[in-house]
């Protein structure tokens, strides 16, 4: 909730503990400084909570994912003074990497086991901390996070288009603010073929959304009205 938004360490033990389970983790990547980091933490109340479902509720929220990033990576990674601060410091390290790193995307799954299909990011966290592991310079692992993510959304999009039949992309939400994401995700839709709206006269994030709601209220209203 509320806490986790403020506390960016919270969504990186989450998220580690939904992909790996935290055994693994440690086991296979207890020296890097984010599990020691972690283990600092009061693990064992939150290990409860997240079992029980208590004040721990389920987000799919792609801010959280790079608070997480963020927070693995070392930035803002005990608290937050605003929402998104963690995820613009991470696109800012990505920026000078990120053309270079296409190639070394980290991997995501697609997953249609379930009655939405989504993105998974068990061998994205794999990656990631194998790199923290092994060395690798901070840039290159947010760039290639963000290299992931924009080859991931990509291929999804895709993969529904020719399911539903759809040409068109339309691009929303807080994430499209950052410019990595947007310039990339848009690039390959583009070159797949496809047609691609995305924000101009109104903001990607919760400014838009809140506009795009109230046109859809305002159409349903007049359709009643007729």
């Amino acid at each position: 909730g509320a806490q986790a938004m403020r506390e960016p360490w919270r969504n990186s033990f989450a998220h580690l503990c939904q992909a790996l389970g935290w055994e693994t983790v440690c086991d296979r990547f207890g020296d890097t400084a984010i599990v020691q980091f972690l283990n600092t933490k009061p693990l064992a109340n939150l290990q409860v909570m997240l079992s029980r479902g208590l004040h721990s509720p389920a987000a799919s929220s792609c801010g959280r994912l790079f608070d997480a990033v963020a927070a693995a990576l070392g930035l803002h990674r005990e608290q937050l003074a605003f929402e998104g601060q963690a995820a613009l410091a991470l696109e800012t390290l990505a920026a000078g990497a990120f053309a270079a790193e296409a190639a070394q995307a980290y991997p995501l799954d697609w997953d249609e086991t379930g009655t939405v299909a989504e993105l998974r990011w068990t061998r994205l966290w794999s990656a990631l901390l194998t790199d923290l592991q092994q060395g690798v310079a901070a840039e290159r692992i947010a760039a290639r996070f963000h290299q992931g993510l924009v080859q991931g959304i990509v291929a999804a999009a895709c993969r529904l288009c020719r399911q539903e039949g759809l040409a068109t992309v339309a691009l929303g939400g807080g994430a499209f603010q950052n410019r990595l994401l947007l310039a990339g995700v848009e690039a390959g839709l583009l070159e797949s073929g496809l047609q691609v709206l995305s924000p101009a006269r109104v903001p990607a994030n919760d400014g838009g959304l809140s506009l795009g709601q109230a046109v859809v209220a305002a159409a349903r209203c007049a359709e009643t009205a007729s």
